[in-house]
Formats: C-alpha cells, structure tokens, sequence
C-alpha cells in the first residue's frame, strides 16, 4: 500500500495496543516490549501538540499592531510587529518587587516565526509613561490550528494595591535569541543538574532528579546534606513522594527509581524546572510493580529569590489500600539548626514546638540557627485532596530524629485509608532560605505567594508616552542586519535529506535555534530532532557551505545545542505541509 499522508506513515496507540495485545497474548515479551516503548513515543508527540491556550491570559486573536502604539513607543519597539497589554493588579497589600509571573499566551502563527527569538516584554512606568524592557523567558510551545501558545515568564514590579501595564512584543523575523544576564546558573544535562542563584546552590540527584544537597551562599556556606546507606537508594535532603503499602509489606518510593521514568526541564534566565513522574518503584522492583498510585513532583527555582518551589500531585488510579503515605520529608545531616518554627491555620508563624492541638493541622514547619539566622522553612501553600476525606496536614519538626539529623515528615493520610479511583493529593509548597529575621518575613512572603499578581489583558494605554533608547539590539532589524533575509532564504534552501521528497529545509523544520550576523561572520546555533541523531556536522556542513556561497559572507561558525530540546511545535505551517502534518 502506498504512503501518501501522515496517518499513513505513523501507526496511533489504538493500532499499537492491538499489536501489543495479539504479541502479548502470544507470549512474544521482547515485540510486547517494543510496541511499549513505540506506545511511549506515540504519547510524547501527541503531548507536544496538545494545546495549553485554555487558560491563555490573552488569546491569540487579542492584539494590538505596534503601528497602532503612541509614536515614541512604536519608535522603541521599531523591527517588532504585533505586541499584546497586560494589566498586572495586586491585591494584598504587598509591594512587589521582582515578583515571578508565569503565564500562558497565544499567538497567530502567521505574526510569529519564533516565539523563543522574537519574544520581548516591556514594563511601562506609570509616572512616566515610559518603555523599559524587562527580562522575559519563553517555555513550552504548542502548535496547533493555526495558532502558537507558550508560557512566558518574567519578574514584575506592582505597588501595594496598584496596577502596572507590561506589553508583550513579537513578530520580528531578524529577532536574535535574547542572552539576558542573571544569577542563576544552571549546570548538567537532563535532570540532573545543579542550580544556584545569589543564595544558594541545589545539586539535584543523577539518579533521579530529587533534591540532594544545598549549599548556602552566606557567609561561609552552610550546607544540607545527608550521608549513609538509607534504605539502598542514594540519600537526598528530599525523601517525599513515598507510600507504605497494605499490611505495612513494603515501601513505594520515587527515590527509588534507577532514572526518572518521565521527565521534562525547563532552563532559561529567571526560572529553572525539573518535573518528573510516573510510578514509584518498590525495594526489589520490578518484582512487585502496582500501578494504583502515580506520582508527579515539580521543582522551580528562581533566579535572584530566596525561595525555591516543589509541586506535587498524587493520583490514585485503582482502588486500593494502602498503611501510610507521605508527600513531604526532609532530612538534614550535622544538626545545623538550633529552634523549630511552625505555622498555624491562620498563617500565623510560631517559634518553639508545636502546640497541642496543631499536629495534624500545620501550614508550614522549618528550623533556624538563632546565631547565623540561617532557616530553612516550609510554607504550604496548598494541600488539599480530591475524593479523598482523610487528608492530615502534620509533620512536626524534629531538631533531633534518631541520631540521623534534623527532619520533618507529613504523613499526609495514615491509619489504613482505601482509595478510591480518581482519587487526588495536591501540595503547593514553597521553601524559604534567606536569613530568618522573625515571624512577620515569613508570614509575608506566604501571603503573596498566596495571592499572586493577576494578570489579564488590557487595551493600549492612551496619554503622553516617551521611551529611551530601542528594544532591538544590533542586528534585530533589517537596516542594521542587510544580510539577514537572505541568509534565512538560503537556510531554506538546505534540506535534512534524510527526507527525500519532502521540503524538509532546516528552517521550517525548526532545526534553526539562533541567526546573528558580525559585519561578514554569520554565526548559527542548530540543533537536531533528537539525540539519536548526534552527529550536527550531517546539517552544519552544508549549511556553511550554501551561506559562504552568498555575497557578503566570509566566515560561517555554526554553535551546536541540544538545550531547550527540538519538538514539533517548532516546524512552521509549511513544514507541516512537507510533512503531511495538519497546519
């Protein structure tokens, strides 16, 4: 049968769940193995082309022509096309400084050809109606019928029960990949890195992703750690996700895991985050392997903040029994701090031991040294459960547990609970390590993160405006970059033949992260569509030599990266076409 469309080139999971059933139902373990991790790739190109603009804070049919702007600030935005208003109001009393917004946004795809290089976000000064960029950062894009979604992420500044306008610039095809300078500085690959801003250093586990050691920058440096055999599995600060199963037989534990079974990471210049999930393994896996409870843990850092954030979600897809659970645990080594603090329902924070009454009632617990004020303190955000009734939130700080160290651990449902099908057990929590100061520091920091800034779009602000200098650097223009259009149709020119009779040109293919033109040096970051594919001499050869054939081009240095990975969302509505996908 001739291959003439896209279904008829690919097999979907229905048809692999019958192969895999006839293979399984012969016996033959090694093809059901396979038709399993074929299912799995399956799933991983249909997750990249879901669509996140449901919760999108403006739509991709909210936007505004940068023609349309006062004429100083379309002067400023000079290269750019389109930009999106954003009023940000904040609403608890709290001034905020350089305070994280994370958001969904979507675009046209005929006003964008790449949301990571085009992206920019501008704060307009209220006094004085000024331009200012901000530093912005650009994860997770989605294509789909005709329209681009990501998230954005930047720090805003909003007084205490004010409004702010921050506009939203795109649609510039000479847009350069932004290097914006920060303090957090990401090393490793996958999901085993470490993270560090101006106060601290977190090593995350290159086993499996779980928070392992921190380091303070203060001073001398305290650091968390903690050492020995534990239970087999590599010790970690971080010991949550765990379940105790029924008849207390055995421990599921995400620590565990020999590598994380699924996992996605984000890195850029004001957020970094690790997310893993799957099912947790028991001590002799794969012996007993349940599949009743999944477990997903999301870690954020920030740069520039004393915090860092951990989200966690565990879903009860049978029913079943289980003795105990807890999804919240740290252990430190060395005995670094010398008093406890905890948090009642309130959000007020107390010093000393928990009071009677409160153990099954706390919203956040932590330690600190009252001589060098280092703390280290949880706040909980949310913990909260779905179809379940039995949800604790304890976890009672222990300046001394054993002999082994310094620990809190929530047992967030106990005493033989059945769950239920659909059942759900959500946390929020954020982590504060900046010197501890007294109880109104915390107590403030929860309540804004409890009541963040919100976002929603807004028509373009009328009156007097300035701005000083341009958005666009150097080479962001067609009058400063000549060259440009004719390189990027050069770039379409070459093809990754391993198609061979599909337009598959790296461009439209999206292998083309970065374009920068110095005078007669072009330089070129690429990627590859995995890493199965790690040779990029393959594309940059012919690259170099179709952009040296060029008037104007004397040398071509193409960069190589595999950070942030190539996905389908990044082939444009005519390689989509090539490839039989629909636009």
């Amino acid at each position: 049968m001739s291959e003439t469309s896209y279904t008829d080139r690919t097999d979907g999971v229905e048809e692999k769940l019958r192969l895999l059933q006839d293979a399984y139902s012969q016996g033959n373990h090694d093809l059901t193995m396979s038709l399993v991790e074929s299912i799995k790739d399956t799933v991983v190109f249909e997750r990249q082309r879901k669509k996140i603009g449901a919760d999108s804070v403006s739509g991709a049919e909210t936007f505004a022509a940068v023609t349309e702007l006062p004429a100083a600030w379309a002067q400023w935005a000079r290269g750019w096309q389109f930009c999106k208003v954003l009023e940000l109001s904040e609403t608890a009393g709290i001034e905020r400084r350089q305070e994280p917004v994370d958001i969904c946004v979507g675009f046209l795809a005929e006003h964008t050809a790449d949301l990571q290089r085009e992206v920019r976000v501008a704060r307009i000064d209220a006094a004085t109606g000024t331009l200012c960029e901000v530093i912005s950062q650009v994860y997770g894009e989605v294509f789909e019928e005709g329209e681009r979604c990501c998230r954005v992420v930047f720090f805003a500044d909003v007084p205490a029960r004010g409004q702010v306008c921050y506009l939203v610039f795109y649609g510039n095809p000479f847009a350069e990949l932004p290097r914006y300078a920060t303090d957090l500085q990401v090393r490793g690959e996958g999901y085993g890195l470490d993270i560090e801003n101006s106060y601290y250093a977190a090593r995350l586990s290159r086993q499996m992703g779980q928070l392992e050691r921190m380091r303070y920058k203060r001073t001398h440096g305290l650091e968390l750690f903690i050492e020995g055999e534990g239970h087999g599995e590599p010790p970690n600060i971080d010991w949550a996700h765990d379940y105790l199963a029924s008849n207390q037989f055995q421990k599921f534990r995400v620590t565990n895991w020999a590598s994380c079974p699924n996992f996605e990471v984000v890195r850029g210049p004001l957020c970094t985050q690790v997310r893993r999930w799957g099912f947790p393994h028991a001590p002799a896996h794969p012996l007993f392997t349940p599949c009743r409870m999944h477990i997903d843990v999301k870690y954020t850092f920030y740069a520039g903040l004393p915090y860092f954030v951990k989200e966690g979600r565990m879903e009860m897809i049978q029913d079943f029994e289980l003795n105990y659970l807890r999804d919240d645990e740290w252990l430190f080594a060395g005995h670094p701090f010398t008093q406890t603090v905890w948090m009642d329902r309130e959000g007020i924070l107390h010093e000393g031991e928990v009071s009677a009454g409160h153990g099954d009632d706390l919203w956040g617990v932590g330690f600190f040294n009252e001589h060098n004020r280092e703390c280290f303190i949880a706040l909980f955000l949310d913990h909260s459960a779905e179809n379940f009734d039995g949800l604790y939130h304890a976890g009672a700080p222990a300046l001394d547990y054993g002999g082994h160290g310094q620990l809190w651990s929530r047992w967030a449902a106990r005493d033989n609970p059945n769950f239920k099908a659909g059942a759900v057990l959500k946390q929020h929590n954020a982590y504060i390590v900046e010197p501890y100061e007294g109880p109104e520091q915390v107590q403030q920091t929860r309540q804004g993160l409890l009541a963040p800034l919100r976002v929603g779009a807004a028509p373009v602000p009328g009156g007097a405006r300035s701005a000083v200098g341009q958005l666009a650097r150097r080479g962001e223009t067609e009058d400063t970059a000549p060259l440009k259009k004719a390189i990027w149709q050069a770039l379409r020119e070459v093809p990754d033949d391993m198609y061979y009779r599909a337009d598959a040109n790296l461009v439209d293919m999206g292998y083309i992260y970065d374009l920068r033109v110095e005078d007669d040096l072009v330089r070129i970051e690429i990627t590859m569509p995995h890493r199965g594919r790690p040779k990029f001499g393959y594309i940059a050869n012919p690259l170099r030599r179709r952009l040296l054939e060029l008037d104007g081009v004397r040398e071509v240095i193409v960069d190589y990266t595999w950070e942030p990975a190539w996905n389908v969302a990044r082939v444009t509505a005519a390689g989509r076409e090539a490839l039989g996908l629909e636009v």
